[in-house]
């Protein structure tokens, strides 16, 4: 470390091996893990939590206090797991007494200009492209990727797998495992390329197709489309994901894909 141009708190808590560019402010109550890279001009205050292996790109700022009105003070927490790199002036923001913390799992990709708010809780390997903006309370699973500009409304969910449009409006949970966009945001398909990319088979992929037929294509709500697929389609670990993502949602899952004429 010993960067005379840059500041450390003494109370940070340093690894010996974390690289620390000049310009960069580091506050109290900060702990950063083995072989993380720190570029100039970046900020992370207090309560940050930052794990090994690292990169923090300039002008991110990581742990500042939340954009919410209750927030009173409280002790809470940016945690950000091992492997991430987090690009040019993104932000995090630490959490509230809600939650306690804004968690970022593992080798996650968070491009220039996205906004991570309060009490977000994102998975491991999530990807959010230049200038995403989450709201509060936001929970993204494991190998989701949203589109650059998407803004994510308050308390949504995003299951793992999952790929949103550029520029997407998210106002609804969105199911694993899909492909999202339009507006209002829509089911356009499985995100079978990901998947295939990711290892899961041929078989697994066609049963997906199939639940979701069931849900966004036939008409049925979402009561009855749960019903059929637990009757009807093998019992999977993707399927019960599913299943279990549908019984979790509480601002309910986007439309199916429609076509719309155009008018005149």
């Amino acid at each position: 470390m010993n960067q005379p141009l840059a500041y450390v708190h003494p109370s940070a808590k340093i690894a010996n091996n974390v690289v620390i560019e000049p310009f960069t402010t580091i506050h109290k109550n900060v702990e950063i893990g083995s072989g993380t890279w720190i570029g100039s001009n970046v900020t992370i205050m207090e309560g940050a939590r930052i794990g090994k292996n690292v990169r923090i790109f300039p002008g991110a700022v990581i742990s500042s206090i939340p954009q919410d009105l209750k927030f009173e003070g409280e002790d809470s927490l940016a945690i950000i797991g091992d492997g991430c790199t987090i690009r040019e002036c993104a932000t995090i923001n630490r959490g509230t007494n809600a939650l306690g913390h804004t968690k970022l799992g593992t080798n996650c990709l968070i491009m220039a200009y996205a906004h991570v708010a309060h009490d977000c809780v994102l998975g491991d390997h999530v990807i959010l492209v230049n200038g995403v903006a989450l709201g509060g309370h936001v929970e993204i699973d494991d190998w989701a990727i949203l589109g650059g500009l998407s803004a994510v409304h308050q308390f949504i969910h995003i299951g793992a797998h999952a790929m949103i449009g550029g520029g997407s409006l998210v106002r609804k949970d969105i199911p694993p495992y899909v492909k999202a966009a339009k507006e209002p945001i829509s089911f356009v398909g499985v995100n079978s390329i990901g998947l295939r990319r990711r290892g899961i088979d041929a078989g697994v992929i066609n049963q997906l197709q199939e639940i979701y037929r069931i849900i966004f294509q036939k008409h049925y709500n979402t009561t009855q489309a749960m019903e059929i697929i637990e009757t009807e389609i093998e019992a999977t670990k993707e399927r019960d994901n599913i299943l279990q993502f549908l019984r979790n949602s509480k601002r309910g899952i986007m439309k199916g894909f429609t076509l719309t004429k155009n008018a005149g």
